[in-house]
């Protein structure tokens, strides 16, 4: 079930944000017995530099990536860490 999620996870960014890199990692693991995760939901670490993000905050570059996977947040996805660059940033 999680690859199925880490796949659509990955499916719905590229789609939404055209990146030029994109490693997301599933560290639900590190979490287990914490109160987020009885919920099913998973903890995610996400790297994604897209030309999309050049000259937007980092609130702004944040909220870009919630909204390509907003659907499965809170259900699906308990916590979601970005790092979040423009190609002119890395």
């Amino acid at each position: 079930m999680s690859d199925t999620r880490l796949e659509r996870m990955r499916a719905r960014m590229q789609a939404a944000l055209q990146p030029q890199e994109l490693t997301l990692e599933d560290d639900s693991a590190l979490h287990a017995g914490h109160a987020g995760a009885a919920s099913g939901g998973g903890h995610y670490n996400v790297r994604i530099v897209s030309l999309q993000f050049e000259g937007l905050k980092l609130v702004t570059r944040h909220r870009l990536v919630y909204d390509s996977v907003h659907d499965m947040m809170h259900k699906e996805i308990h916590a979601l860490a970005i790092t979040a660059l423009a190609p002119s940033e890395v």
